[in-house]
This record gives C-alpha cells, sequence and structure tokens, in this order.
C-alpha cells in the first residue's frame, strides 16, 4: 500500500506556483495569468473517451469563458507529443454534440512526473496511484483558490455549471452579495444578512420595491442579467 501523502490546497488559499511546459509553451503559474480568472483542470491521461467530450465542450465555451476574464488550463499525465496526437483525434475523428473539427487552442499542462499533480492534491490513493483524479480549481485574480471540484473517472463534468459558478463568483465579488441555491444569472439574489439588532430591525422594517424580505435573515435583490453582464464584461451582453 502506498502511504505517501500529497498536499491538498484548499479554498482561500494562494494556488501553488509553477513553471512548466504546454501545448502552448512554458508558462508560469499563476504570474502570467494576474489579473485574470482561471479554470484548471487535470484528466487521467490522454485518450480517455470522458475526458476528450470534455475537451471539446471546453473548447466550444472557451469564448464564453474569455468574456468573463477567464482562461482554461488543462492538465494531462501525457508528454506534449502525445498530446498534440490526442488533439489530432479530436480534430480529425471526433464528433460530439452536433461539434465536429474542434481544435483545442487552451493550454495543456504536460505532467509526466506527477508534479502539478501532488501539488496540487490530484491523486487520491484510493483511486489510483498514478492518474490524476479529475479536479476542477477556480482561481481568481489574486491567485486565490475559489472553489474546488473533484469529479469520479467515469462521469463527464458540466461545463456550463462551472460556467455557472464563475459567473456566481465574480458576481458576489463585483455586488456583494450572495447567490441561492439553483441560481442562474437573473434571478434574484441574496443580500447580506444583519450583524446587529438594530440592522435587524431596519431589515424587517424596510419596503424597497427591489427587495423581497423573507425573514430578518433571508432577504432577495433583484438583480437583472443585463446588468450582472454589464459589470463583469464591461459592456452589454
Amino acid at each position: 500500500m502506498n502511504d505517501e501523502c500529497y498536499t491538498l490546497p484548499l479554498i482561500g488559499d494562494s494556488a501553488p506556483k509553477f513553471i512548466v511546459k504546454t501545448t502552448n509553451g512554458i508558462i508560469k503559474f499563476p504570474d502570467d495569468f494576474a489579473g485574470h480568472w482561471v479554470v484548471l483542470f487535470s484528466h487521467p491521461m490522454d485518450f480517455t473517451p470522458v475526458c476528450t467530450t470534455e475537451f471539446i465542450s471546453f473548447q466550444s465555451m472557451l469564448k464564453d469563458f474569455q468574456k468573463l476574464n477567464t482562461e482554461l488550463i488543462g492538465l494531462s499525465v501525457g508528454a506534449i507529443f502525445s498530446h498534440l496526437a490526442w488533439f489530432r483525434s479530436i480534430y480529425n475523428d471526433i464528433k460530439f454534440n452536433n461539434l465536429k473539427n474542434v481544435e483545442i487552442t487552451f493550454p495543456v499542462i504536460s505532467d509526466i512526473d506527477l508534479k502539478i499533480s501532488k501539488l496540487y492534491g490530484m491523486i487520491h490513493l484510493n483511486t489510483s496511484d498514478t492518474a490524476t483524479v479529475r479536479a476542477v480549481f477556480i482561481i481568481d485574480p489574486r491567485g486565490k483558490i475559489r472553489t474546488i471540484l473533484y469529479y469520479p473517472q467515469s462521469i463527464g463534468r458540466n461545463i456550463k455549471e462551472i460556467l455557472r459558478i464563475l459567473t456566481a463568483l465574480q458576481t458576489s465579488d463585483a455586488f456583494g452579495v450572495s447567490t441561492p441555491a439553483d441560481w442562474t444569472p437573473g434571478k434574484p439574489v441574496i443580500e447580506p444578512a444583519p450583524q446587529t439588532t438594530k440592522d435587524m430591525h431596519k431589515r424587517i422594517a424596510a419596503k424597497t420595491k427591489n427587495l423581497d424580505t423573507q425573514s430578518w435573515y433571508l432577504t432577495f435583490h433583484d438583480l437583472p442579467e443585463s446588468e450582472i453582464y454589464e459589470k463583469l464584461t464591461k459592456k452589454k451582453k
């Protein structure tokens, strides 16, 4: 049994730094992405069926992520030449969700020595001691980890959900609000709960057309989708 322990960065931690080869050249992370959000996602190896479909979906939504000042970085344990061969197969051979001839343009890390996988806690020993689990790290422009997701190798990720989480994080930061269950842009958001008795009574007594106070600690606030994207993208969507 392998008892080796690997580090596991947590939400709120600074993203571990690294310099590594990718299909787009060498990157120094997070320095090369300063001022941008990043979605860093891992795959156990090249030419895996589930991961192939995810690459296509990520690529098809790349512009949606970039509109939100976000860059995608993939990771797989294969060598660069293996990554490139996989890309060619995706372009030449694969059709998924009516998408075909998809060219992968975001950088994919070559992690043959598992250095980055170990650095980010992507190896779970009860699953495998040689392959990364499929992880997602959402990292903000300050280099702080804001979301961590893990998936088993057999279940495809919902890329639209990752984009939704990213949008919710940016909306929360930009407007000082929280988002309720099943939130999507355009649905009401949640005002911060009062922190003092005085503010609690003010909240209960407040009568504002944009506020829906269900109880002193739960108040919904209308926030139009157009207003969100105007602020997040600096232009109306």
